[in-house]
Order: structure tokens, then sequence, then C-alpha cells
């Protein structure tokens, strides 16, 4: 295998997964564990509290392990995931960030997220994580409807949602995204749109806006509650659209919107398949390695799930996966095409290894069935890998013809 100099290498970030939460919301399939369920399957006292020095230095041994990955980088951006990240103190995210630091260098310009609920928070907290470093967050809004809330299993109200947003602004964070959720049950358009105003009235500069979706392995999809109809939500996606694009924010991913220059610049890495470092329970990562056999070495690694596994163990790594080259179009397209504008299609090669040549014949069909754009559309910009309108909308067939059989 043939090793890439660092400035050949994507942009490298970390993500950092603290699996905790007060209780586990009913809608919710991410790797979080509800305090009091975790203390009772552990020896730790029930009074006891998050082990935050326990976990903080399973971080720093899971950290050192990954290492190799850095290759000569420094960090352009760094998100504290969860489960909810503001259960920790902001001494202890300033441990964190303290000793990664001392391993992997910041970039000048570093983004550093942090996750919080606002059920979970209060003004002098964030000033403390603003203080430890962190200068973006991350909070879980979901709904300001009192009603939705309780079925949301959220432990927050309207009124300390309204207050996070206000208190996250006076102790200087002028980054913030606010966490919203469309086709709630029962939910109308007037009631979706109406959440989104309130949204869009504490000005943040990123708002993600998602549609509830009933996964397996939650609440939810065992006892499904009544969502609204298709067309419903159609109506509340296209109205809710407008609405956003009218305050001054612009789509540039799915359920991503923001004011011009406060994209999510950890979220774009991934989108644009960049490396990631991930340390902590259930974390993900990708590392691009070097040239093999045509193509690049590309592994995905995922750490132990359960916190009182991941905590013990000496190797965190539970699963470590080195991408076929015959898989690499479709894991790179999965993430580019969520972008609303695309990527200049130079990164494909530079991120895969693999000439352009490698997506045809799917582009070709795709292009003649006015899914994806092509070259002579683009006029004055370097030719891109985008979908039209289109193809945005019905993005998964766009990105069946990349599908490879065995």
């Amino acid at each position: 295998m043939t090793q890439l100099s660092a400035p050949s290498l994507p942009p490298l970030s970390l993500y950092i997964h603290i699996p905790w939460c007060v209780q586990k919301c009913p809608y919710c399939d991410f790797n979080s564990h509800g305090v009091d369920r975790f203390k009772a399957a552990t020896d730790t006292p029930q009074d006891a509290g998050l082990p935050e020095k326990a976990y903080i230095a399973a971080l720093m041994r899971d950290l050192d392990a990954d290492l190799a990955g850095v290759q000569g980088r420094p960090l352009v951006s760094i998100f504290f995931g969860g489960g909810t990240p503001s259960l920790f103190s902001p001494e202890a995210i300033g441990e964190i960030l303290t000793g990664v630091e001392t391993r992997i260098p910041f970039a000048d310009d570093i983004e550093i997220t942090l996750e919080a609920n606002p059920g979970t928070v209060e003004q002098a907290r964030f000033e403390g994580y603003r203080a430890a470093g962190v200068n973006r967050l991350s909070i879980g809004i979901q709904s300001f409807d009192p009603e939705q809330l309780k079925r949301l299993g959220r432990i927050h109200n309207n009124e300390d949602a309204i207050r996070a947003a206000e208190s996250a602004r006076k102790a200087g964070f002028t980054r913030f995204n606010l966490d919203l959720m469309h086709g709630l049950p029962n939910q109308t358009q007037a009631e979706a749109l109406k959440d989104l105003q309130q949204a869009i009235d504490l000005q943040p500069d990123h708002l993600s806006w998602y549609q509830l979706t009933l996964e397996p392995n939650t609440a939810f999809y065992q006892a499904p509650p009544v969502l609204p109809d298709d067309d419903t939500l159609w109506e509340i996606q296209q109205a809710g659209q407008a609405l956003i694009a009218q305050a001054g924010y612009q789509q540039y991913e799915v359920s991503a919107y923001a004011k011009s220059g406060s994209e999510a610049r950890h979220n774009l890495n991934y989108w644009q398949f960049g490396d990631y470092l991930g340390i902590g329970a259930g974390a993900h990562g990708k590392i691009t390695w070097g040239h093999h056999k045509g193509g690049l070495e590309i592994v995905r690694t995922s750490k132990q799930r359960h916190p009182k596994q991941y905590l013990k163990a000496l190797d965190a790594v539970s699963q470590r996966t080195v991408l076929e080259q015959k898989d690499l179009p479709l894991e790179f397209l999965m993430n580019a095409l969520r972008l609303k504008q695309g990527v200049d299609e130079s990164l494909y090669p530079q991120r895969t290894g693999l000439t352009l040549v490698s997506l045809s014949p799917g582009l070709e069909q795709l292009q003649g069935q006015g899914l994806m754009v092509q070259n002579e559309q683009m006029a004055q910009r370097a030719p891109r890998l985008a979908t039209t309108d289109e193809g945005f909308t019905y993005l998964n067939a766009v990105l069946e013809a990349f599908l490879v059989s065995d």
C-alpha cells in the first residue's frame, strides 16, 4: 500500500460520543442509555452520578489507540454527540478537550460543537462550556408544543426551550443550531409551521428540521403513534421550506438549513467523504490509509456500544471494516448527494482513488432521466456531481442506480 501525504489526505474530524441521557425518548434509536437504568446495571453506587472521570480515562485510552489514523493532520472539527453530552459538567468537557489537544493539533479555526438538551442546562453551564473551548451548540428542541413534548418523552417544556436558545446567545455563542422535528403524532400543517416559526424567531444561525420516522428498536416502532398522512407530510415539507427560505436560511443538506457561511463544518466533512476518528461508546470512525489495489484503502470502525463494556475495554474497537473498491462509488455518493449543491466532481477521485468512469453507466442513466445534473448545465461553475431538484426529492431512487450486486 502506498501511503498518502497529509496534504493529500481528506480533512480530519473527531466525533466524541457521550452515551447517557436522563431518559430514553420513544423515537430515539441512537446509542443512548438512561442514567438510572445504567446505574442499575452496574456496580456504581446509585448516588454516585455519572462516571465522568472513568469515562474520560476510557476516551483518552480509545483516542491513543486511534492516533495512527491522524497521519500528521490537524483536527478541523470536534462534535460531542449522544445521548446528552450536556449531562457532563463543563469541567469534564474541558478536560476532554485538553486531553485531545495534547495528542492532536487543532486547526486555527476549529469548530467544536456540543449537543445540549434544554432540560439539562442553564446559562451558567453554557458559559462554562464556552470557557472550556466549545464554540458551537446544537440544542435539541424537537417541538415547542407542550402536548407534543409529552408524546416525545422530552423532559423540557416550551419555556425551557426558548430560555435555552436565549441563554446560548447570552453566554457568547454566536453559532448555535436548533434541532426540530415535523410530522409528529397527529400534527397538522398549522401546528408544524407554528413550531418552525418559533424556532426562526429565536434567530439561530443554523436549523436542523427533519421528519419523525419510526425506527426499529424504539418504543414508537413497537407501539406506533398515529402520524400525518403522506399528503399532509408533503404539504408540511413544502410550506416549511418556503418559510425557512423566506427567513434567510439556505438548504444545503437534506435536513440542514443555515445562514450564509454558517453551515456545520463537522457535518460537511461527513458529506464530503472526509475522515473522522470516533471515540466513545458506539462511536463510528472512517479513516483513509493510502492507495491500495487501484483505489484507496478506507477503513470504518465502530466501538463497543454499551458503556459498561466500553469502560472496561482495553481495546474499544468492536468492528473494523475495509471498504471494498466496488462499494466506494455508492459509499461516496450516499454522502455527497445529500448536499443540495452536490460536490465538485474532482472530489470523487481525491476521496476514493477511483476515476469518474467508475460511476458509469449509472451517472449517464440518471442524467438522461433528469435526476442528476449534466456538466453542460453548470455554466461557469466547475463540473459537479449533483442531483437536480427532482433527483434531490427522490434521492433513494438515485442511489439505487449505484448499487452493486454481490
